[in-house]
């Protein structure tokens, strides 16, 4: 039972992960610390070290990394944005260029040779999986042939620098391990780091969205309290003189226009302004009133809505007047919207109060979230749902949970505690399943947090200066 947020105004082109997100200037200049890496490991083993080298080749390798940096940085501009493709290619260029100098130098017995994880890394970090998965093969067949075929280290008197098999073995296993873990583990986080990204971008567009639309309402609604008294007028003038022009027809339908158009009007403001009823309704109202007006875009969905507001025990029987903002509008709706979703007939909506805290619960009679996924709701694009929730019970439905995440976050912006739980044993009977069987979202206040401050009443209408 996951929400796809569809409500929020927000949709699937969050997901851009792999498209142009590495900049060429980017591996430029890590290929410059690379090859600034290269030549003073070169030139310290051999001059200090007193390697044998085959210097000649070795610098040649390393040039023709700096002749591909050069052209780089001239021919394309500096914040060329690489595809993936064109990405794959610079980082299995630096593979090769990596791999030829391991050959030169000794294979996996150079202890540099740790360094051919990097551009799988990079990849992982910022490409698509097939691109990684592809890097990561080329590396272990690269790094496999230098273990099999390489110029082995010698030592200024000749002798050769001998490792034992099975430490050779064990440097190469290590180095496939580490590619294979550290790919891996670098997808996996940057993904979660994207996805996080992403669903808090789609939450602040939720909640411009929202504040907009309250705005709004305020504005509607002082306009259509400013105009009540003019358009009232002309009803009444228009009806005199339709009483009075009975003998004249023509003028008669034209004083019925005028009392039509002026209900029009009437209606329009009515409409347009419904969800609020002046600047101060809009900061505060009790809280039956911010309940309903949460669920109204829901309440004529074929589900049955029902309210059960109660005192706790201790506190007063006086609902509390709480505050009427945008989060809590807008997270109170998404939770009410996807327990609509999902039930079979019947949504309540309780809410508690008490002397500190202020609960409300959002419970269905449908068939509960996934126990698999129930202890990660919250969290962006949760995929998996239950098996008896597939697109037949909603057509077209395509949940990544962004919804549920943005009403959680929502929520806790103002302020409250945010839970998910089951009615209900998932194995038990239809017989045996209580009333309230589905999803439970329960969400708690200090009282202190969510209740409006200052005088009650809606006050006096401000004029709205032009």
């Amino acid at each position: 039972m996951i929400n796809s947020g569809t409500n929020s105004g927000v949709g699937p082109f969050f997901r851009t992960s792999g498209q142009n997100r590495l900049r060429l200037r980017t591996l430029i200049v890590l290929r410059w610390m690379a090859i600034a890496g290269q030549l003073a490991a070169i030139l310290v083993a051999y001059f200090y070290l007193g390697l044998q080298l085959p210097i000649g080749l070795c610098c040649l390798v390393v040039g023709v990394s700096v002749i591909a940096n050069l052209v780089s940085t001239f021919v394309f501009p500096e914040n060329r944005r690489l595809t993936d493709i064109e990405a794959m290619l610079v980082l299995l260029f630096d593979l090769a260029q990596l791999s030829f100098l391991l050959y030169l130098t000794g294979g996996v017995t150079n202890p540099f040779a740790l360094l051919i994880i990097a551009p799988v890394i990079i990849s992982a970090s910022a490409l698509k999986s097939r691109t990684t998965v592809l890097l990561g093969l080329m590396a272990i067949w690269l790094i496999s042939l230098s273990a099999t075929f390489n110029i082995p280290l010698h030592f200024a008197d000749g002798t050769t620098l001998a490792v034992p098999r099975l430490f050779e073995f064990g440097f190469w296993l290590s180095i496939v391990i580490g590619i294979l873990f550290l790919g891996l583990y670098s997808h996996r986080v940057a993904s979660e780091i994207q996805s996080m990204s992403d669903a808090l971008l789609a939450t602040q567009m939720a909640l411009a969205r929202e504040q907009k639309l309250t705005d709004l309402g305020g504005v509607v609604a002082a306009a259509a309290h400013e105009l009540g008294t003019p358009l009232a007028t002309i009803k009444l003038v228009s009806a005199e003189m339709i009483e009075e022009l009975a003998e004249h027809p023509d003028l008669r339908d034209d004083a019925q226009l005028i009392k039509d158009q002026a209900d029009r009007c009437r209606d329009i403001l009515r409409s347009m302004g419904r969800a609020g009823k002046s600047d101060r309704h809009l900061m505060r109202a009790p809280l039956d009133t911010v309940l309903r007006d949460a669920a109204e875009p829901h309440l004529g969905r074929g589900k049955a809505v029902v309210f059960d507001l109660r005192p706790a025990v201790g506190g007063t029987t006086q609902q509390p007047a709480i505050q009427r903002r945008p989060e809590v509008i807008h997270g109170i709706r998404n939770l009410i919207q996807n327990a609509v979703d999902f039930a079979k007939a019947t949504v309540w909506v309780d809410a508690e109060w008490g002397k500190e805290t202020l609960i409300i619960r959002v419970v269905d009679d449908g068939a509960g979230y996934s126990s698999d996924i129930l202890g990660r709701i919250g969290d962006p694009f949760v995929k998996r749902r239950n098996s008896s929730q597939k697109k037949d019970m909603r057509p077209g439905y395509e949940g990544m949970g962004l919804g549920l995440f943005i009403a959680k976050t929502l929520l806790e912006r103002s302020g409250a505690e945010v839970s998910f739980a089951n009615g209900s044993d998932p194995f038990l009977t239809s017989s045996e399943r209580p009333a309230r069987c589905g999803a439970i979202v329960e969400v708690i206040w200090r009282l202190e947090d969510i209740a409006a401050t200052g005088e009650g009443g809606l006050g006096e209408n401000t004029q709205i200066e032009a």
